[in-house]
C-alpha cells in the first residue's frame, strides 16, 4: 500500500490535459492533485490542405496536441517514416495506427536536432507539424529544408485564475509546469497576486525550467525524465526522504 507522504499537500498541474495516472498516483500517497490549466489550445485550419503529406519523407512530431491537430486534418495514410518527441506523443500517434521510427533520448527539440541527422540518409523532406507557439529549433536547426504545418495554437486560458489563486492562499502547493506558456501565464496572472514564493516549483524539461528562470523563480524540481510521470515521482521520492 502507497505511503501516505504527500498528506497535506496539493500538487497543482497545469498542462491542457488531465494524466489519469498521475491523478491517482497522487491521490494514493495521500495528496490532493487538482488540474487548472494556464493554456489551453485550438485547430488552425488556414492551412489545411497547403501540404501533400505523402511527399514527405519524415513527419516530426514534439507534442500530443500537435498530434490530434493532424489526426483532425489529415485522413489520409501517413506512408513516410515518423519522429516524435516524447513519449506521451509517441503514445498518441501508435493510439492511432502510425508507427514512430525514431525518438530523441532527451525530450526536447535541442536535442533532436542534434541526434535526428544519425537515423536518416541523403537529404530527406520534413514536415513539422507543430503549435503557433513552436520555436523555429527544428526548421532551422536541421541540415535541411523543414516545411512547417501549424495544425494548433496556445491561447490563454484564464477561466482557473481565480480558483488558482485561492486554492495557494489556503494549501500547501506545488505547481508543475509543463511548458513556457504556461509560466507566463503564471507570471502575469498570477504571481503579482500571491507572489511566485508562495508555492514550490516543479519544471518539465530544461526550456520550462530556463522561463522560470527568467523570472528568479527557485525550481525545487526538475528530473532529468521530461514527463509528468517522472516529476510526480521525485516529489514523491523527496517526501520519502525526509
Amino acid at each position: 500500500m502507497p505511503s501516505k507522504v504527500l498528506k497535506g499537500q496539493t500538487i497543482v498541474l497545469t498542462g491542457t490535459k488531465k494524466t489519469q495516472t498521475v491523478h491517482d498516483q497522487i491521490t494514493a500517497h495521500g495528496g490532493q492533485a487538482v488540474l487548472f490549466p494556464l493554456i489551453t489550445t485550438q485547430q488552425v485550419t488556414t492551412e489545411q490542405g497547403r501540404y501533400d503529406v505523402s511527399t514527405y519523407d519524415w513527419l516530426i512530431f514534439t507534442s500530443q496536441n500537435a498530434v490530434d491537430g493532424f489526426l483532425t486534418q489529415y485522413k489520409g495514410e501517413v506512408t513516410a517514416k515518423v519522429a516524435a518527441v516524447g513519449e506521451k506523443t509517441k503514445q498518441v500517434l501508435e493510439e492511432a495506427g502510425i508507427a514512430v521510427h525514431f525518438m530523441p533520448t532527451i525530450y526536447s527539440a535541442d536535442v533532436f536536432i542534434k541526434e535526428f541527422p544519425s537515423v536518416v540518409t541523403g537529404k530527406p523532406r520534413c514536415l513539422f507539424i507543430r503549435g503557433s507557439h513552436a520555436k523555429p529549433t527544428i526548421r532551422e536547426g536541421l541540415p535541411y529544408k523543414v516545411d512547417e504545418w501549424t495544425v494548433y495554437e496556445t491561447v490563454v486560458q484564464t477561466a482557473y485564475i481565480e480558483p488558482f489563486m485561492a486554492c495557494i492562499q489556503h494549501n500547501d502547493v506545488t505547481v508543475i509546469f509543463a511548458s513556457p506558456s504556461a509560466v507566463e501565464v503564471f507570471h502575469t496572472y498570477i504571481a503579482p497576486t500571491v507572489g511566485w514564493d508562495s508555492v514550490r516549483v516543479a519544471a518539465i524539461g530544461h526550456v520550462t525550467a530556463a522561463a522560470l528562470r527568467q523570472h528568479n523563480v527557485t525550481v525545487a524540481i526538475q528530473p532529468q525524465v521530461y514527463t509528468m510521470q517522472a516529476v510526480v515521482d521525485e516529489i514523491i521520492q523527496l517526501e520519502e526522504q525526509k
